[in-house]
């Protein structure tokens, strides 16, 4: 495998292919190594019409062994939260900013522990995500967490500090601004790790958040 820095998963992306066909070439991909360990690429999930797209991290142990996004609890988690915020699951399109599940073996157990990919897999990982949103070219993007936001603002983002606030969609070659807005929140996980004093509020946020893009798909100021 190359350094670090040279991860890439470019090679392996298809040129002018459809949905179909960058999902059948991810299947393939060994941009970095994390495709070593993981069960299998996890690619987005949603039509090509979709009006949002949601950006989360990685897949989990659940996403890795189904192959899909966001079908373990945090994804209903999601899923709640969309409705109580007015965004009809239709129109959504949900990926990952980093496709293949990262993680580390409890000791004296089969568990596997989600581990936060680090910037050059998210780095290596994101001609995927510019390739999705390219086909899809949705009104709204919704960062769920750090690294969906690092993936799309940069290494300098801060979900406490940008969280809720639209943002012009960067170009996804990296200069001047795209077409469409972003908005970050936290993701969906944050809610089931916080505490019982803690929970509530932090749903609470997350449903805020997509209402300001909820706001935004109905033509309002956010």
């Amino acid at each position: 495998m190359p350094a670090p820095e040279d991860y890439d998963a470019g090679p392996f992306v298809p040129g002018g292919a459809d949905l179909q066909s960058l999902r059948d070439a991810a299947a393939g991909c060994q941009g970095c190594p994390l495709f070593r360990e993981a069960t299998q690429t996890v690619f987005g999930s949603g039509e090509a019409s979709a009006r949002v797209v949601l950006v989360g991290e990685q897949p989990g142990d659940q996403e890795d062994r189904k192959g899909e996004p966001f079908v373990g609890p945090a994804g209903g988690v999601l899923t709640r939260a969309l409705a109580e915020a007015g965004i009809d699951p239709a129109e959504t399109y949900v990926t990952n900013a980093v496709k293949h599940f990262k993680f580390e073996r409890q000791a004296r157990g089969k568990r596997r522990i989600h581990k936060a990919p680090n910037l050059h897999e998210i780095s290596a990982c994101r001609p995927w995500l510019a390739s999705e949103l390219r086909l899809i070219g949705p009104e709204v993007v919704v960062a769920l967490g750090a690294t969906a936001g690092k993936s799309l603002l940069g290494s300098s983002f801060r979900v406490t500090q940008q969280r809720g606030v639209p943002l012009p969609l960067p170009s996804l070659d990296g200069d001047g601004e795209g077409e469409g807005t972003l908005v970050a929140t936290i993701h969906p996980s944050a809610v089931l790790r916080a505490d019982d004093r803690a929970r509530a509020d932090a749903y609470a946020g997350l449903v805020s958040d997509l209402g300001v893009a909820a706001r935004m798909l109905r033509g309002g100021s956010g």
